[in-house]
């Protein structure tokens, strides 16, 4: 359910048969996978060696590519539907199946806040998160076809309506402040946020 870059020359996914693969683009090939042991439901790199992947299982997994096995883990409070990572590296966005976003320091392994709303209710096991290109808000779509952006320390600041059904991702520019919204019916709409 899930594919990321790791440099150049290599690509890692995440599947629902609970393996992770890490492939070479040069051969088209898989070189390593990744026993899980859970759905994998979205993943992020941080550097050419690190993946941190979300699963079904209520658990973030940590990966140095380099070994076979799961370096660490965190449990949350329900199944991981999506995560984004920080520009430098220390903070993870993870959404879950509660209804809730956490914050978690990756330098101490610990929540440091909760975003939630009574109106965010997420849509589906796979819904995607984006941060901003500075790191400081992040967006969400909810069952209800809207968007919801918070700030960094969980203030909400705006609930965006345009859709009718559930929202079921959205995703910054790395660059500027445009945000784009899909929903279950295939309509993508773009938003000009300051």
């Amino acid at each position: 359910m899930a594919a990321k870059f790791m440099g150049e020359q290599k690509i890692v996914t995440g599947s629902h048969d609970r393996t992770l693969k890490v492939w070479d683009l040069r051969s088209k090939a898989c070189f390593e996978t990744k026993f899980a042991g859970s759905s994998c439901n979205d993943l992020v790199t941080t550097d050419l060696s690190t993946v941190i992947s979300g699963h079904f299982d209520k658990k973030i997994r940590f990966w140095d590519i380099r070994s076979q096995d799961s370096s660490s883990s965190i449990e949350v409070s329900a199944k991981v539907t999506s995560l984004d990572l920080s520009k430098d590296c220390k903070f993870l966005a993870t959404c879950m199946r509660d209804d809730t976003i956490k914050i978690i320091d990756l330098r101490t392994n610990q929540i440091l806040t909760t975003l939630c709303h009574d109106g965010f209710k997420v849509g589906c096991d796979f819904s995607r998160i984006s941060l901003n290109s500075d790191s400081s808000c992040i967006a969400a779509g909810s069952a209800d076809g809207s968007v919801f952006i918070w700030n960094i320390d969980g203030k909400l600041i705006s609930i965006l309506k345009d859709h009718n059904v559930s929202v079921q991702a959205v995703s910054f520019h790395p660059f500027s402040s445009v945000l784009a919204s899909v929903d279950r019916a295939k309509k993508c709409t773009i938003w000009t946020h300051g």
